[in-house]
């Protein structure tokens, strides 16, 4: 047989054993790959779309295409919510999203992107990359064939949108609130009906009146999928989002055969977009919310003491709990609670002092 007919009848047989394994199998043809990354995000969509084909074009680049990575907007290939449950299954290779989506699966899932009253975007980076993160994620998701990896970040998140003002818990009471994630717990606890949905849901369920309010990003995505049309008082800050990772999920079947060269390149790539997004959400937010307030007359509001307090309270019970799933789920609680104790010390006397020090010298100009 010469080298061309073994290397075809080798690729038929690697393809049979891969699908009946249910693992993922990319396109290969001449030694190339194509990667499916779906997304829970509109493709294109300020920040969260772009970051994630920015990500996916750097692989491309960065292999000179020997693995084109083609990138799939909410409900493109499957619904935003199962992009999860594709890459485990095969149908795609990667993910973008963010991990709380996947909290069903496992509630602890949430420390990888955000919780209330969590880390902020540097101390979620200095977690998972120096203080046991990474090795704890990539244990939890093994359980279910993925390999994860930080890639994007948007910074403290705003407290949301609110077509009435929120002055005392009670205004809360019974309010339809979008929110995912052990935020959306917490709110469910001071008697808020939290529902979730996908991005390019809200506003619509918004409008028609199917949500009361809702929290999204911040002003650099809020502004883009208009909110500021339905609703005019605009809360902040977000307890429930302090510094959110989006995540990558690559399938592990795939990601255990790849050699350390693309391995390194597919971890570069998904650091470099998670450094990268942050700085974008930062240079753009600060814009945006001056055009909702000047332009669109939104009422920008801060959460009474008494309610964030609430937040709080309800907060601390609902992450608790996630101690109490297994033996994982303990362990994972314990490391990122020792982490924040550990970063706030810090956090508190530097940038937070500096910040405020920073504000009185400001406004005296």
């Amino acid at each position: 047989m010469d080298r061309r007919s073994f290397l075809k009848s080798a690729g038929v047989a690697a393809g049979a054993t891969a699908a009946s394994a249910t693992l993922a199998a990319p396109a290969i043809a001449q030694g190339k790959q194509e990667w499916k990354l779906v997304t829970t995000w509109p493709k294109n969509f300020p920040g969260l779309g772009t970051g994630a084909q920015r990500f996916a074009d750097k692989i491309t680049a960065a292999t000179d295409g020997r693995i084109t990575v083609k990138l799939f907007g909410a409900g493109e290939l499957v619904p935003p919510f199962e992009s999860f449950d594709a890459v485990q299954n095969g149908t795609a290779e990667m993910y973008h999203g963010a991990e709380y989506y996947w909290q069903g699966k496992h509630p602890a899932f949430s420390f990888f992107a955000a919780v209330p009253f969590g880390l902020t975007a540097g101390e979620q980076d200095a977690w998972v990359q120096w203080g046991g993160g990474q090795e704890l994620w990539d244990e939890l998701s093994a359980q279910f064939n993925i390999k994860p990896f930080q890639c994007g970040n948007t910074g403290v998140q705003m407290g949301g949108w609110f077509r009435n003002e929120i002055n005392t818990v009670e205004d809360l009471r019974g309010l339809k609130f979008r929110m995912p994630g052990l935020g959306g717990e917490a709110l469910r606890q001071l008697g808020v009906s939290v529902i979730n949905l996908p991005g390019g849901e809200i506003f619509q369920a918004l409008q028609s009146g199917a949500i009361d309010g809702t929290e999204w990003v911040g002003p650099w995505n809020d502004l883009a999928f208009g909110f500021y049309k339905v609703a005019k008082y605009y809360y902040y800050p977000g307890f429930h989002e302090p510094g959110p990772t989006l995540g990558v999920g690559l399938n592990k079947g795939i990601w255990d055969k790849l050699s350390d060269a693309d391995k390194a390149i597919v971890t570069s790539c998904a650091r470099d977009e998670n450094n990268n997004m942050y700085a974008e959400f930062m240079a753009k937010n600060g814009q945006a919310l001056s055009t909702l307030i000047n332009e669109h007359g939104v009422q920008l509001k801060k959460f009474s003491d008494e309610i964030f307090d609430a937040f709080g309270a309800a907060s601390e019970e609902v992450v608790a709990k996630v101690a109490d799933h297994d033996d994982l789920g303990k362990r994972i609680y314990d490391s990122y609670i020792k982490a924040r104790k550990d970063l706030a010390g810090w956090t508190d006397i530097s940038e937070q002092a500096y910040s405020m020090g920073r504000s009185r010298i400001i406004g005296k100009e």
